[in-house]
This record gives structure tokens, sequence and C-alpha cells, in this order.
């Protein structure tokens, strides 16, 4: 405790090399935190997605790019309504579900908000009964009971054909198929985030766009981007904000992964002037992300060990060199070679140890507000990666020092004395 306190004591008188070491350290702990924290969390939720999803197709306007499933309908392009029709009418094998979506920016208490618009499941019924007979015809008694919109097939493996139809009308339903079965033209259902911010719980009368809509119900968390929205009726959102018959997305869930290889291509010759592509894809292409990220993490493993350890061990030499009379001083009054080693060690250790704490505190944080702002989704800092940057400061520190412990074990303290 003596000897911290010594370290300690010529820290506070000399803050400045000190100061700049523990930046060093900190920034790049920091940065391996936080890559390192995004990277695991986006890998959780491309695993998140892979279970709950299965083999989703969405159409899209053929001018966008995707990196995000659940964020599929804010890239601000937008393709006919009519396309969903033709899907529902087309009578696609594998088609189990269609969601078709558009969302606009809103204020809702002097707030920015997101209402999306969606199309009831039971309204694809009702309109296509007025439009072809086949359709009614072929699977109408599968339809009203909860079956898909497409033809009847075995061998069906869709999580949406498991749920009983009391299941699929429950808002718990939606965190699994996105599937809205009623909702009437003045309401609106209201994500978990903005209920707790705002206060819904359901019957409340809210204003967005100029039009006022009822509360119908708060939707279960989801852990995704709805959860900051509300949910109204597609023709009543597209009314309110002119926006006319057009949608940002058409979310097609197909029935097994088999089926949905095939109505890829289906779907793309019967909209040539649409862009197709399936949940696959955008694991495929996250993952790929995650992999530079990951490598990524690994190049700043290196400049943390590279920058960290001469930053630390520069430090070390000056204060060695400053402190020549004050060390000779110390061995003359009885202090051993090891034990002036051991101050000028953990003095380095204290360094890496309260530069790993910032750092570690600051990589959580940014990691955090990267996620939320620019990602779509929560990023947690695991222990294993809090425990990484704590021991890599720590090692890097100590192993820098050794150098500079050795030169001051090994002062001859009549040489040090004679400087006087």
């Amino acid at each position: 405790m003596r000897l911290f306190g010594m370290v300690w004591s010529e820290m506070v008188r000399r803050p400045g090399p000190s100061a700049a070491a523990l930046v060093v350290v900190a920034f790049g702990v920091a940065a391996l935190v936080a890559v390192e924290s995004v990277a695991t969390s986006s890998e959780k939720r491309v695993a998140g997605q892979m279970r709950t999803l299965g083999a989703n197709v969405l159409v899209l306007p053929a001018e966008t790019t995707l990196q995000d499933y659940y964020a599929a309908d804010s890239h601000g392009e937008s393709l006919p309504e009519e396309y969903a029709s033709r899907i529902t009418m087309a009578q696609l094998k594998g088609v189990e579900e269609l969601s078709p979506r558009l969302s606009v920016e809103c204020e809702l208490d002097e707030s920015s908000v997101v209402l999306t618009g969606v199309l009831p499941r039971q309204e694809f019924y009702e309109q296509s009964a007025w439009q072809s007979f086949d359709l009614l015809t072929a699977d109408i008694d599968s339809f009203e009971t909860g079956g898909g919109l497409g033809r009847k097939h075995e061998g069906c493996c869709g999580r949406t054909c498991q749920l009983t139809t009391e299941e699929k009308r429950s808002l718990a339903s939606y965190a699994k198929t996105r599937i809205v079965h009623e909702l009437d033209r003045d309401s609106v259902l209201v994500g978990a985030d903005v209920a707790e911010e705002h206060g819904f719980a359901g019957g409340e009368t809210v204003r967005l766009l100029g039009a006022d809509f009822r509360v119908a119900g708060v939707l279960p968390r989801t852990g995704t981007v709805d959860d900051a929205r509300l949910l109204g009726h597609l023709h009543r959102v597209q009314e309110v904000s002119d926006s006319g018959p057009v949608v940002n997305v058409i979310e097609v869930m197909g029935c097994c992964d088999a089926m949905a290889a095939d109505l890829v291509g289906d779907l793309k010759d019967l909209l040539p002037g649409a862009r197709v592509v399936t949940i696959a894809n955008l694991v495929e292409a996250q993952v790929t992300v995650n992999g530079l990220m990951k490598r990524l993490s690994y190049v700043l493993f290196a400049v943390l060990v590279v920058l960290g350890g001469a930053s630390v061990a520069s430090v070390m030499f000056a204060n060695v060199s400053e402190r020549r009379r004050e060390l000779g001083t110390l061995m003359a009054l009885g202090a051993t070679p090891s034990t002036v080693g051991r101050m000028v060690i953990l003095k380095a250790a204290t360094l890496g140890v309260a530069g790993a704490v910032l750092g570690v505190g600051l990589g959580a944080v940014s990691a955090y507000a990267v996620g939320l702002r620019y990602l779509g989704f929560t990023v947690s800092t695991p222990p294993a990666i809090v425990l990484t940057g704590f021991g890599t400061a720590l090692l890097v520190a100590v192993v820098a020092s050794y150098v500079p412990a050795r030169r001051a074990a090994r002062l001859d303290p009549c040489t040090c004395l004679q400087e006087l």
C-alpha cells in the first residue's frame, strides 16, 4: 500500500506524461470494445433473424439498396401497391403471407415518429373476392381459417401455418408473422417504445398528419425498429400523407426454404420492374460485414499493442530519466533494486488499468449510441469483451514498462547522488 501511495503521489505531481499515455491506451481500448461490441451484437441479431424469419422474401423498388430486413421500408423509394394485387392474383405456390408497407415520418407531441401503413390480412380476401373467381374458389376455406394466400401445397413448414386462427389474430403474433389481421381505417397500433414514451395503453386519440387516429392497442416488444413506430391502415396512411397508391416494400412470407427458392424466380418474372431479395441475401451481406468488422478489431488490437505499448514505454523511460536523483536517493536510503523496479511497473499497470476503465466505458457508450442512431438495434457489450479490454491494456502496459523498470533497478545510487 505504501508503494502504491508513492506511485500515486508521483503521478499527481507529474500529471502531463501520465495523462498522455492514459489517453492513448483509453482510445485504443475504446475502439477495440466498440467494434467488437457492434460485431458481436450484429452476429446475434443475424442469428435471431434466421431463427425468426425463415424464408422471407422482400419486393422492393429496383433502385434501392438494403441492409436491414426490419427497416426495408425506410429507403424513401416507392413502387405501385398494385404489385401486391398481382402477387395475390397470381396464386404463386409457396406464398404464405403478404404485407405491403408504406412508412412516412410525422410529428407526435413535438417528437418525430414513423407511421407505417400496413394492409390488414383480411382485406386481401375482401379485395380478391371481387377480382378473381379462381382465387375465391382456390383456397377460400383455408384463407378464412388462417391458411395461406397461395395455392394449396403439401410439406408446408412455414411459421404462420403452425399458428391457430386465434393466435394469428392476436397482437402477440405480430412479432413472429409481421402480419396485422384486422385494423380499422382510423385506428393505429403503437410500438412498445412509443407507448412507453407517450403513456399509451389503448383507447386514446392521437393526431398524425392532420388526422385523428384511435389507439387500438400496443404491440408487444419485438426488439426491432417497429418498437418505435405506429402502424396504421395502409390506405388511410396513403390518404393523409398524399402519397398515392404506392408502398415502400411488399413483404412476402414464403412457406418454406425450397418453395421460397422457386418463389423468388416467379416473383421476378411477375414483377420485372421490382427488386426481389430473400432474407438469405441480407444475412449473407450482414455476415460479410461482420467478418470485416472482426478483422478490423484485429487491426485495432495490433494498433493498441503497438501505440499503447510505445506510449507507455516512452513515458516510463522519460520518467526514469527525470527521477534519477529521486530513485538514487531511495536506493541510498535502503530501497532495493527490485523495489524500484516494482515502482515503475506498478505505475505502468496503474496507467493501463485507468486507461482500460476509461476506454471500456467510452467504447461501450459509443457502441450503444451508434447502434441506436445508425444501425437500428441495441448494441450491448458482452463481459468477455470487457475482460479482453482490461487484460490487453494491463498486459501491454506491464510488458512496455519492463525495460524501463530494469533500467531503474540498475541505477547506481552513488552516480545519481553526484548529480545533486
